[in-house]
């Protein structure tokens, strides 16, 4: 069953929430579906006042009304339809050691007017629609899983951003496929941001630049983790990912990203 691809529009402020770690608070580590009068509090109300003073304008269209209109979402759902299994596109199939690669749409048109309005303008309401697009992928061609698992930028970047978006768009997945949510991946140093190097290069930029939090090994071994990006090119980020999950005892690794990069 396909879920709705509205339902993630019921949890709107997802991960909006500082996690501590090592504290009281780090029980809120794994997200999930929670009572709705739970989640309003979550939400910032700087985000409450945006939405009142700036009222959100299709990524696609530029429609007032939905940060993607009804008529724009189809663009981040193409592969939506086609079976599990169906080719990616990539040279030699998912890059090792992911179990399975998913994507939902080429990375043009609307979807990366949206990935950008995102990442650099800070749109945050796109990661719903986003996240409802992965889940419902997921959903179609899943071979399961027990976790989500976001890839994550560099803190620093974070903190410029004051977002992470592969955070966001997890959160909003988690809410529709209703799974957890896990935070536990970090990139432990700044890498060369992939889109300026080669194949080849790439990854070896990202080799060993990822590793999980010692809170987190517990919420990740012995499972099946499913990852969560914005863009796949080759590969190298989400496989360099997998290899630190499955070092601390993650039973598998899949990935599924908003989009594919050729």
């Amino acid at each position: 069953m396909i879920p709705d691809r509205d339902a993630a529009s019921q949890w709107a402020g997802c991960q909006v929430h500082e996690i501590k770690w090592g504290s009281q608070a780090s029980k809120r580590l794994v997200s999930r579906r929670r009572h709705p009068a739970a989640m309003t509090m979550l939400v910032r109300p700087v985000n409450r006042l945006l939405d009142l003073a700036l009222p959100a304008t299709c990524a696609g269209c530029g429609l007032e009304g939905a940060p993607l209109c009804r008529a724009c979402r189809p663009s981040v759902e193409v592969r939506l339809a086609l079976p599990a299994g169906t080719s990616l596109g990539l040279p030699d199939g998912p890059p090792d050691p992911l179990a399975q690669l998913e994507w939902c749409a080429p990375f043009s048109g609307t979807v990366r007017r949206a990935l950008h309005a995102l990442k650099y303008a800070g749109e945050q309401r796109l990661a719903v629609p986003l996240g409802a697009a992965v889940a419902a992928r997921w959903a179609r061609a899943g071979a399961g899983g027990s976790v989500l698992v976001p890839v994550p930028v560099h803190a620093a970047r974070r903190r410029e951003r004051g977002f992470d978006q592969a955070e966001l768009i997890a959160a909003a997945a988690a809410v529709v496929l209703r799974l957890p949510m896990a935070p536990v991946v970090v990139r432990s140093r700044a890498t060369t941001p992939q889109y300026r190097l080669d194949r080849r290069r790439r990854a070896i930029n990202v080799a060993e630049a990822f590793d999980v939090r010692p809170d987190g090994v517990r919420l990740v071994a012995g499972r099946d983790i499913v990852l969560v990006d914005d863009v796949v090119t080759t590969g190298a980020t989400l496989a360099a990912s997998a290899r630190a999950l499955l070092a601390i005892g993650a039973r598998s690794v899949s990935a599924i990203t908003v989009a594919r990069e050729r």
